[in-house]
C-alpha cells in the first residue's frame, strides 16, 4: 500500500522547528490521500457557554460565591449560634436579614445568567450551512466539527473561527466587520491562499485534501500563526503561510461580499471571541478598601462589648443574692456546666445580642447603588458625539467612586489629545522643502526655498519620493462602481487603519501620483501623465510599535525589484546612509517643533541574486509556527540596511476640541497630567504648548537620549543630571510644602522630558537602596514636576511608569487615558482605565473601565461624576456605620439595667425589619440623588476636587465624627427615655411602661433620628427623596400599629400586643419623643446654622473682593478660594 509521506512534508520549509503548542487541522475531515489512514482528531464542539450556573449548580455554587464575602459569612456564623445555643434573640433576626440579602443577590445573579443562557441557545441553536460530500447539509451552529468547511453568505456572522478558503470575487477576497469583537465598524478585508481561490463551489470544495498546522487557540484578537499544505494528485504539498488576514474571527460578520468558504479552525469555548469572555483582573476601589478597615474597627467595637458584658455579668453574680433573673433561670444541667463553657457561651450570646453593628445590608445598598447610579454616565447628554452618534460608556460600575480620588492622569497624545486626523502639509526630498501642495504638469511645485547647499531636488528623485508615497503603506479603496476591478474612473475611499497612511496616499495624489488600488497581486498607480504603472507586491514588512517602521518590497514592470520603507526617523536615520541624513534632519525637526507628525522615506534597490536569498529567507521565516514573529524580525532587520533616504513628510494632527481648556482644569484640581506617546520629543513638545501641559514660563528638564551623550559615558551623564535636577527641584521645593497647589503658585514650575531610550537605562539601572539608585531619584523629580511628558515610549514602558507612580508611598490613584491599542497596556495597570473611541480602532475602549467619545469629557467625568459619586458612596458608608452604632448602643447600655442577663431591648420584629425596610430606601435614594453641590460649580471651579481628593471623607477625622455622633445619639436615646419615664405613671391604669414599652420608644426616636437626620443632610430634594423619607416613617407606624394590632398564633408570647397604639396614646410620650428627636439632632442643626452663618460671611468677602479685583488687571486665586472653603460644609 502506498502511504503519504507523514504530514507535513512543508515543514522543510521552515527548518528544523520543533512544534510546540500546534494543532493539525484536516481540511472537510478528509485524510489528505484515500490511502491514508485517518485517525479523527479530538477538539471541543461549538457550544459556546457563557453561562456561569446550570440548573443544578446554580444553588450550591452560588451560596458558596456569597459566603465567600466576609460579612455574609460572620452572619451565617452568627444565625448558627443562635440555632445552636441558647441566645437572648431568635435565628430568625439574623437569619432573616441574612436570607433576603442572599436571595436577592442570587435573584439578581441568577437573572443574568438566565440571560446569558438564552443568548447561548440563540448562537448555539442558529442554521449554518457545510460541505459534506460535495452537498450543502444545513446543521446547528453547536454541531461544527474543526475541520469542517462552513459557507457563510452576506451579512451573516461567522459561527467559528474559520480559514478563508475561497470567496466570489476573483482574487479570493472578502469584507469583515468586527463591530462586535473589537467595537471597530469599518470593514477590513481579509484574503484567501492564492492556491484556493478558484474553489467556489461544494463540488469543487470537496476535492481539496489539505491539512492545516496552526497555533493552539489564545485570546488575541489580532495575531495568529499556521500554515496551510495543500496536496496535489502527485501527493507533493504546495505549503503556504497563514496569518491574520486569512483569518475570518467568530462574531465578525461577512460584508460587501456574496458568500465565502472557510474552513473551523478553532470552534466553541476555543474561539478568540470566547476565549476574550474572561474578565481582567478584579479592580478595587479606596472605598472598599476603607469599608474593610471600618468593618474590622466596628468588628473590634463588638468584640469589645461582649468580652464587658460578660465579664461584667460574672463580676455581678459573684455577689450575694445576684444571680440570673427570674425570667432567665438556669436548669440544674446548666448549672453544672464548667464555668469556663458558661462564660464562652454567655460571650457568644452577648455576640448575637449585639451582631447587628456590622452592617449586612450595606453591600447589596452598594452595589444597588454603584449599578444603578452608573446609568447617570450612560445617560450624560453631555458625553454624546455626534460625529460617531454614541455617548459614554460604563464596562465597570465597581469604580464610579474613584473618578473622584484621581491623582495622576496619565494620557496618550495622538488620538486623545489630537484629532488623529491627519492632514498632509509637506513634504522635503533631497532637503529640499516643498510646501503649499499644487499640482502641475511638470511635477512639483516648490513654494519655499531650498535649504542651503542645494537646487531644486531631480525630477526622477521626486516622481521617485511619491511612488514610494503610493507604494509603501496597507492602504485599501472602496469604490462605488468598480468593475471588475478596475477603478481608475471611479470615486475614489481610502480606507486603513492608520490615519496617517490615508493622509500620505490623498497628498500623493494631490502631488499627481494615484494609488488606484490592487488587481491580482499588482499595486496600480496612476502617475502624473495619467499612465498606470503596475508593481508585483511581493512582501509587506508590517508596521509594529517596536520597529517603529514598515517597508514593500516590490517588482517593476521592467523587472527591477525595489524596497520602499517609511518610518520614524529614530528608526530609519540608522539604516541610511550616512551623508544623506543633515539636511532631511533639519527639516524634520523643525516640522517637529512645529507640531507636526513626521516620517522618513527611504528606498534600495535589491539584487535579483540578493532578492532570491531574501525571498527564501521570508518564506521561511513565515511558516515557521514557533516565533515567527522574532524570525521575521531577524530578516527584517537584514532587508532594512544600507537604504538611500529620498526624503521626510509632515503631517498635521490638530489639537482635540476643548484639549486645551480640559487639561488647564485637571491642574487646577490638582492633578498631575502626564502624556505618554510614541512621538518625537519636539512634536510631543509643541503638542503640550498647544494643550496648556506646559507653561510659557515653565522651566524644562531633559533627559533625553540627546542630553545624555553629550558625555562619552551615558550614565554618568544620567547620574549627573538627575543630581542635579534633584538639588534644583528639593531647593525650590522645600520638605515644609505640604500644598501641592501653594508649591505651583508660590514657586517656578518645572517640567520634565524623558524619551523611551533614557526611562530604560533608568530601569534596568542599580536597584540598591543608596542614593544613587536611578528610579528613586527620577521618581523624586517626578514628584516635583508640574507636568511630566514621556516620548518615544513603547508600550511596554507605559504600563511601566503607571506602575511605578501606583507604587509610590501612599499609594496615588491613577487614571489612564488613550484610544489605540498600543494604549492597552497602561488602561489596564491603572486604577481606573479610560478608552477614547478613537480613529486607531476599539481595543482601547474595549479594554477600559469607562469610554468616552472625547478626551474633552474626562473634566466633567472627573470634577463632576466623579465628585458626586464619591460624596455620595462615602455619605453612604459613613450613615450605615452611624445608624447601626445608633441602633445598637442602647441595647448595650440596657445590659447594665438588667444584670447582664442578655435580655433584647428591641423587639425580634424591629430587629429584623430595622435594616432592610425602616431605614435602607432614603439612604440609596440619597446616594443616587445627591448633588451638594450644583453640577454647573464643580465644572467651572476645579478646585473643589481637591475637598475630597485622599479619599477624604473615609479618613480617620470624619470617621470618628461620625461615631461620636452616633455615640451621642444612642446614649440620649436610652437615657432620655430611661430619665423621662423612670418613675412616671403613664398608663390610664397609673401602672408604669413595661420593658417592651420602653424598648419601643426608644426605637421609635432611633427610627425618626436617624431618618430625619439624612432629610438634614440632602442638599438636592426631589419628589423620590420626599417619597422614600416621609414614606418610611409612615411604613414605620403603620408596621407598629399592625404589628402590635393583631394576636400573631405563630407566637408563643403576645409581648408587643397593642404596646404602639397604646404608647401613642399618651401626651408624655409624644412629648418626650419629640424633644428627644431634637436633642439628638441638636448638634447638627446647630452645625448647619453656623456654617450657613459662614457662608454668608464668604459670599459677602467674595463680592467685596470680585469689586475690588475688577479694579486691578493682575489675576487672583483667592476669590476662587473663597469660594472653596465656603462650601465645604457641603461635603462632611
Amino acid at each position: 500500500m502506498k502511504r503519504v509521506p507523514s504530514f507535513p512534508p512543508a515543514s522543510e520549509c521552515a527548518g528544523e522547528e520543533k512544534r510546540v503548542g500546534t494543532r493539525t487541522v484536516f481540511v472537510g475531515n478528509h485524510p489528505v490521500s484515500e490511502t491514508e489512514a485517518y485517525i479523527a482528531q479530538k477538539f471541543c464542539d461549538n457550544r459556546i457557554v457563557s453561562s456561569k450556573y446550570t440548573l443544578w449548580n446554580f444553588l450550591p455554587k452560588n451560596l458558596f460565591e456569597q459566603f465567600r464575602r466576609i460579612a455574609n459569612f460572620y452572619f451565617l456564623i452568627i444565625f448558627l449560634v443562635q440555632v445552636t445555643v441558647d441566645t437572648p434573640t431568635s435565628p430568625v433576626t439574623s437569619g432573616l436579614p441574612l436570607f433576603f440579602v442572599i436571595t436577592v443577590t442570587a435573584i439578581k445573579q441568577g437573572y443574568e445568567d438566565w440571560l446569558r443562557h438564552r443568548a447561548d441557545n440563540e448562537v448555539n441553536k442558529s442554521t449554518v450551512y457545510i460541505i459534506e460530500n460535495a452537498k450543502r447539509v444545513r446543521k446547528e451552529s453547536e454541531k461544527i466539527k474543526v475541520g469542517d468547511v462552513v459557507e457563510v453568505q452576506a451579512d451573516e456572522t461567522f459561527p467559528c473561527d474559520l480559514i478563508l478558503l475561497s470567496s466570489c470575487t476573483i482574487d479570493g477576497t472578502c469584507y469583515v466587520t468586527t463591530a462586535s469583537l473589537d467595537g471597530e465598524s469599518n470593514c477590513k478585508t481579509h484574503y484567501a491562499v492564492r492556491d484556493t481561490i478558484e474553489l467556489c463551489t461544494a463540488e469543487s470544495i470537496d476535492t481539496l485534501r489539505a491539512a492545516i498546522e496552526c497555533e493552539q487557540p489564545q485570546p488575541d484578537l489580532y495575531k495568529f500563526v499556521g500554515r496551510i499544505s495543500i496536496y496535489s494528485n502527485s501527493l507533493e504539498a504546495v505549503a503556504r503561510s497563514l496569518g491574520p488576514e486569512n483569518l475570518l474571527l467568530k462574531g465578525a460578520t461577512l460584508k460587501n461580499t456574496k458568500k465565502i468558504y472557510g474552513v473551523a479552525v478553532y470552534t466553541g469555548m476555543e474561539t478568540k471571541m470566547a476565549l476574550n469572555y474572561q474578565g481582567k483582573s478584579q479592580k478595587r476601589s479606596a472605598v472598599e478598601k476603607s469599608i474593610n478597615a471600618f468593618l474590622i474597627v466596628y468588628l473590634f467595637i463588638l468584640l469589645t462589648k461582649a468580652a464587658v458584658c460578660t465579664t461584667l455579668k460574672y463580676v455581678w453574680q459573684s455577689t450575694p443574692y445576684n444571680d440570673e433573673p427570674w425570667y432567665n433561670q438556669k436548669t440544674q444541667k446548666e448549672r453544672e456546666t464548667l464555668k469556663v463553657l458558661k462564660m464562652f457561651t454567655d460571650f457568644l450570646s452577648f455576640m448575637v445580642l449585639f451582631n447587628f453593628i456590622i452592617p449586612v445590608s450595606m453591600y447589596v445598598t452598594v452595589e444597588m447603588q454603584k449599578f444603578l447610579g452608573s446609568f447617570f454616565i450612560s445617560w450624560d447628554k453631555d458625553f454624546y458625539d455626534e460625529e460617531i452618534n454614541e455617548g459614554a460608556l460604563v464596562n465597570t460600575s465597581d469604580l464610579n467612586e474613584e473618578l473622584g480620588q484621581v491623582d495622576y492622569v496619565f494620557t496618550d497624545k495622538t488620538g486623545t489629545l489630537t484629532e488623529n486626523s491627519m492632514e498632509f502639509i509637506e513634504c522635503c526630498i533631497d532637503g529640499h522643502k516643498y510646501k503649499g501642495v499644487t499640482q502641475e504638469a511638470d511635477g512639483l511645485s516648490q513654494t519655499d526655498g531650498p535649504l542651503p547647499y542645494f537646487d531644486k531636488a531631480d525630477k526622477n528623485r521626486e516622481e521617485l519620493f511619491l511612488r514610494a508615497l503610493c507604494l509603501c503603506h496597507t492602504v485599501e479603496i472602496k469604490t462605488n462602481d468598480a468593475v471588475d476591478g478596475v477603478t481608475e474612473s471611479a470615486e475614489l475611499t481610502y480606507m486603513s487603519s492608520s490615519p496617517d497612511e490615508i493622509a500620505l496616499v490623498k497628498g500623493a495624489k494631490r502631488y499627481g501620483f494615484t494609488f488606484v488600488g490592487m488587481q491580482n497581486g499588482h499595486m496600480r498607480v496612476e502617475n502624473q501623465r495619467k499612465e498606470i504603472e503596475e508593481y508585483e507586491l511581493l512582501h509587506t514588512l508590517n508596521f509594529d510599535s517596536v520597529r517603529r517602521r514598515m517597508s514593500v518590497v516590490v517588482k517593476t514592470q521592467s523587472g527591477d525589484i525595489l524596497l520602499f520603507c517609511k518610518g520614524a526617523d529614530s528608526a530609519v536615520f540608522p539604516r541610511v546612509q550616512n551623508h544623506e541624513i543633515e539636511l532631511t534632519k533639519v527639516h524634520v525637526e523643525r516640522n517637529a517643533m512645529d507640531g507636526y507628525r513626521t516620517l522618513c522615506v527611504a528606498f534600495k534597490e535589491i539584487a535579483p541574486d540578493d532578492y532570491e536569498r531574501i525571498n527564501r529567507q521570508l518564506i521561511e521565516a513565515k511558516m515557521a509556527l514557533q516565533d515567527r514573529e522574532e524570525k521575521m524580525e531577524k530578516v527584517f532587520d537584514e532587508i532594512e540596511t544600507n537604504m538611500n533616504l529620498i526624503g521626510a513628510t509632515a503631517v498635521e494632527d490638530k489639537l482635540q476640541d476643548q484639549a486645551a481648556e480640559t487639561i488647564e482644569a485637571l491642574h487646577a484640581a490638582g492633578l498631575k497630567v502626564w502624556v505618554l506617546t510614541g512621538d518625537k520629543m519636539e512634536t510631543a513638545k509643541s503638542t503640550c504648548y498647544a494643550c496648556r501641559l506646559f507653561q510659557t514660563s515653565t522651566e524644562l528638564l531633559e533627559l533625553t537620549t540627546k542630553t545624555i551623550q553629550e558625555s562619552e559615558r551615558k550614565e554618568d551623564r544620567l547620574h549627573e543630571l538627575l543630581i542635579e535636577y534633584r538639588k534644583k527641584l528639593l531647593h525650590e521645593f522645600p520638605k515644609s510644602t505640604r500644598s501641592l497647589k501653594k508649591a505651583w503658585t508660590e514657586h517656578q514650575e518645572y517640567g520634565l522630558i524623558i524619551d523611551g531610550s533614557t526611562l530604560s537605562l533608568i530601569l534596568n539601572s542599580s536597584q540598591d537602596s543608596g542614593s544613587n539608585n536611578y528610579k528613586s531619584i527620577f521618581l523624586q523629580i517626578c514628584m516635583k514636576c508640574t507636568a511630566v511628558l514621556c516620548c518615544r515610549m513603547a508600550p511596554l514602558q507605559k504600563a511601566q511608569i503607571v506602575r511605578m507612580v501606583k507604587n509610590l508611598k501612599g499609594s496615588p490613584i491613577t487614571l489612564s487615558i488613550g484610544d489605540g491599542a498600543n494604549d492597552v497596556s497602561m488602561i489596564l495597570e491603572s486604577h481606573v482605565g479610560i478608552g477614547i473611541k478613537g480613529k486607531e480602532g476599539r481595543q482601547a475602549a474595549r479594554n477600559s473601565d469607562y469610554s468616552v467619545p472625547k478626551f474633552k469629557h474626562l473634566k466633567k467625568l472627573l470634577l463632576a461624576h466623579g465628585h458626586l459619586y464619591y460624596v455620595r458612596i462615602a455619605h453612604l458608608v459613613q450613615y450605615f456605620f452611624y445608624k447601626n452604632l445608633c441602633f445598637i448602643l442602647p441595647q448595650f447600655l440596657y445590659q447594665f439595667f438588667c444584670g447582664f442577663s442578655q435580655q433584647p431591648l428591641y423587639d425580634a420584629a424591629y430587629l429584623t425589619m430595622y435594616n432592610i425596610c425602616f431605614t435602607s430606601l432614603p439612604i440609596l435614594a440619597y446616594s443616587l440623588l445627591e448633588q451638594h453641590i450644583n453640577i454647573d460649580t464643580l465644572t467651572s471651579d476645579p478646585r473643589l476636587y481637591m475637598k475630597i481628593s485622599g479619599n477624604a471623607m473615609l479618613q480617620l477625622g470624619p470617621f470618628l465624627y461620625w461615631t461620636f455622633l452616633a455615640a451621642f445619639e444612642g446614649t440620649v436615646f436610652f437615657f432620655g427615655t430611661y430619665f423621662l419615664f423612670q418613675t412616671s405613671s403613664l398608663e390610664e391604669n397609673a401602672k408604669v411602661y413595661g420593658n417592651w414599652t420602653f424598648g419601643t420608644i426608644v426605637f421609635t426616636v432611633l427610627v425618626f433620628t436617624v431618618t430625619l437626620k439624612l432629610a438634614l443632610d440632602t442638599r438636592f430634594w426631589t419628589w423620590i427623596n420626599h417619597f422614600v423619607i416621609w414614606g418610611s416613617l409612615a411604613f414605620y407606624v403603620f408596621f407598629s400599629f399592625f404589628w402590635g394590632g393583631i394576636i400573631w398564633p405563630f407566637l408563643k408570647q403576645q409581648r408587643m400586643y397593642f404596646v404602639f397604639a397604646q404608647m401613642l396614646s399618651s401626651v408624655s410620650t409624644w412629648l418626650a419623643i419629640v424633644l428627644l428627636i431634637f436633642i439628638s439632632l441638636f448638634p447638627e442643626i446647630l452645625l448647619i446654622v453656623l456654617k450657613n452663618v459662614r457662608r454668608r460671611s464668604a459670599r459677602r468677602n467674595l463680592s467685596c473682593k470680585k469689586a475690588s479685583d475688577s479694579l486691578s488687571t493682575r489675576p487672583s486665586v483667592r476669590p476662587l478660594l473663597l469660594r472653596t472653603f465656603s462650601d465645604e460644609s457641603n461635603i462632611l
